[in-house]
């Protein structure tokens, strides 16, 4: 076997607005950012494979005839692609090392563990003549992320780091698959993301747990209306025939559903109208309802969007990624970053005793990788 060496660069992503909607069958509005995990595959005789991630400082060694689910979480993502490519697929991989390293950060809802999972899944594709597509790609990483990690969400972030483009946000139907680039001209303003450094666990039971309350509601819906497949295709005007009877929880989760997949429609006109201001309260309004009827904010991101209502050169905010920590996205004037970024962080740090990290952004191509 001749050995290879192969290289991948894979992005993380923001998500301007569409929350929580991937898996309701929604449309959204994401775009692959310049922090990325970068990938280092080089092809070894034998089954035994090293894996080093240098983000964490960690290592392990695998059999590739030995998979079995380790303690150690951040294992489980590696041995998950291997499970799924050999057992489900049926792929010959051969023994590889790997190492992990890159800027982006874990843990602040900018989908690090997709970026991960699509990066290595590529990286294997290339060191083994697999042949897969980007639609391959996204459909295995789901299974990993559904059936090995214990995440039951959509194909918004796995989408993105595939086909994001430099400088373009994604206009997506997660129930069609089909996309258009829009231009992410914002002209003097620019997005500056604020990691609260909570943590949040999306596997805990908290993010499936909203994952069955709207297929519940749609449940409840779909006795009725055998024509409805998601709950992104009902009208709020459907929603509230059903009222009396889904559980007012599940009601209005499926309210926001709803609500979430026409802001992200009225988003897309508001920008290609330049009408920036407009989008903004668009933000406001999706993280008010990700707060009230999705339940999945937190104090700190609270604090956050309520202390940027304060600024004139804050147009927008919001909580971004799955919730319970993680970040919120500001559109703010480009001038005025660092004033706020410094008065913010005080104040942060003076209630909640954490300092917070700003992450500045550009918005980038999707995964690359390249044989060395």
């Amino acid at each position: 076997m001749s050995e290879q060496k192969i290289l991948v660069e894979s992005p993380g992503r923001i998500n301007l607005i569409g929350e929580h909607i991937d898996y309701n069958g929604g449309k959204v509005l994401p775009a692959a950012i310049n922090k990325k995990i970068i990938i280092k595959l080089e092809s070894i005789k034998g089954l035994e494979c090293y894996v080093e991630s240098r983000t964490i400082n960690k290592s392990f060694k695998l059999n590739l005839n030995s998979l079995l689910k380790r303690d150690n979480g951040w294992e489980n993502y590696i041995i998950g692609v291997l499970k799924v490519l050999i057992e489900k697929r049926n792929f010959l991989i051969s023994g590889f090392n790997c190492i992990i390293d890159g800027d982006l950060p874990i843990g602040a809802g900018i989908s690090s563990s997709s970026s991960l999972i699509c990066g290595l899944i590529k990286g294997l594709n290339d060191l083994n003549n697999l042949n897969l597509k980007n639609d391959d790609i996204i459909d295995i990483a789901r299974d990993i992320e559904h059936n090995f990690i214990g995440l039951k969400g959509g194909i918004m972030d796995q989408f993105t780091i595939l086909y994001g483009k430099k400088n373009k946000l994604l206009f997506l139907n997660c129930k069609t698959r089909d996309y258009i680039f829009i231009d992410s001209d914002f002209g003097e303003y620019k997005f500056l993301l604020l990691n609260t450094n909570i943590d949040h666990k999306l596997s805990d039971s908290s993010y499936n747990e909203r994952v069955i309350e709207c297929q519940n509601a749609l449940k409840i819906i779909k006795n009725r209306r055998q024509d409805i497949d998601y709950l992104c295709d009902v009208s709020e005007k459907i929603l509230f025939q059903f009222n009396n009877l889904i559980d007012k929880k599940e009601f209005n989760r499926a309210k926001f559903v709803i609500q979430e997949n026409e802001r992200v429609i009225n988003s897309v006109k508001k920008i290609k109208e330049s009408k920036f201001k407009d989008f903004g309260m668009l933000m406001y309004e999706s993280h008010y309802g990700l707060k009230e009827l999705y339940e999945v904010s937190c104090d700190q991101l609270d604090f956050m969007v309520d202390f940027s209502k304060g600024y004139d050169y804050i147009l927008g905010s919001r909580m971004m990624g799955g919730g319970f920590g993680g970040c919120t996205i500001n559109l703010i004037h480009s001038d005025f970053i660092d004033q706020y970024v410094e008065k913010i962080s005080k104040e942060y740090y003076n209630k909640f005793e954490v300092h917070l990290t700003p992450i500045v952004t550009t918005i980038s191509d999707g995964l690359n990788s390249y044989k060395k």
